[in-house]
């Protein structure tokens, strides 16, 4: 790769059509079908051409000049995620990247996939190619979350500011660092992983009016939104997703009492994979701020399902739950 001689970049480009990218991100020895930037000040020079090869030695110089971003073009935004995609495994487990870097570009990645589905237009259904990217991620991403203190490594990083799409990200990750603790094959894991991150995927099918609304849902309002299990059924229909990851998807409202929609099931009929699912999605609910309320802290919001739920969830799945969080420093 011949590093590109600075130019003056062109008056539009302002600092608002960059975004920045930690060095170390951009993936060595690979080419990019995206434009890499230097900053200085607020004029932006061309450092590497789109095809590029970008090595340790042109990460090193940046690191030695003091720079800790270069920055892409929003543009070329789609170019950069699907390059960082389809290098994420190989990524996430190379030890020469700093653990915080890693967890930093598998949540940003995750997002990037995750929000893309969920804002996807009509027609509903998730086409193979979305399907196949979000594999591939929850894939990667169940690999990932086995490392040791990983979810110690993206304490800081989880925003909870509740967006239909971070949160399916947060219960994908509690709920695998729960299932973790049994002993389930991975590619069980990995169709768990399946089901809790297209958990909501059913909320495509509500309109937005209804799901932010800032303030109390009217009955028919609530009925509206308690039909997304069945319609995320319905739209994953036909994907080779197994049982236990369907089951996430139409039974992560029921509730061990029988209290639960859309179908009443009680504790005998609830599978465990769909209980973690249950018990991470109310967590993070609770936890995160809304339009219509602030979100509370990680005790507080235990205490409301230890006291309020002690007979919708699974007591003893929430027990290695509260293990998780207070042996990574959560709690």
């Amino acid at each position: 790769m011949t590093q590109a001689v600075p130019q003056a970049p062109p008056r539009e480009e302002l600092s608002h059509d960059f975004f920045p990218v930690l060095p170390s991100l951009v993936l060595r020895s690979t080419r990019g079908n995206y434009d890499i930037y230097i900053r200085s000040d607020d004029s932006f020079a061309l450092y590497a051409k789109a095809g590029d090869s970008f090595t340790e030695h042109h990460e090193r110089i940046l690191l030695n000049s003091g720079r800790k971003n270069v920055y892409i073009r929003h543009d070329q935004r789609p170019e950069y995620f699907d390059h960082i995609t389809s290098h994420l495994g190989e990524t996430l487990l190379d030890e020469k990247i700093p653990r915080p870097t890693r967890a930093q570009l598998f949540y940003e990645t995750s997002l990037e996939i995750v929000e893309e589905i969920f804002t996807e237009e009509l027609p509903p259904g998730i086409d193979r190619g979305e399907f196949n990217r979000v594999f591939e991620f929850v894939t990667k991403g169940v690999s990932f979350l086995t490392l040791e203190n990983s979810l110690k490594t993206m304490g800081s990083i989880i925003a909870h500011d509740y967006q239909t799409y971070s949160h399916s990200l947060h219960v994908f990750v509690y709920s695998q660092l729960i299932l973790q603790t049994y002993s389930f094959a991975e590619r069980d894991m990995v169709q768990f992983g399946l089901g809790a991150i297209l958990h909501d995927i059913g909320k495509r099918m509500i309109p937005e009016a209804i799901l932010n609304k800032p303030g109390t849902l009217t009955t028919i309002e609530r009925e509206h939104i308690n039909t997304h299990p069945v319609h995320g059924a319905g739209v994953c229909a036909r994907l080779p997703l197994s049982q236990d990851a369907l089951n996430c998807i139409l039974f992560h409202h029921e509730k061990l009492d029988g209290s639960g929609y859309p179908c009443g099931l009680k504790e005998p009929d609830i599978p465990l994979p769909v209980r973690a699912v249950t018990i991470a999605d109310i967590y993070d609910a609770i936890r995160s701020s809304r339009p219509y309320s602030d979100g509370t802290d990680a005790f507080r919001t235990l205490r409301i399902m230890k006291e309020e739920m002690p007979t919708q969830i699974d007591m003893n799945v929430f027990k290695r739950f509260i293990q998780i969080l207070s042996g990574n420093g959560i709690i």
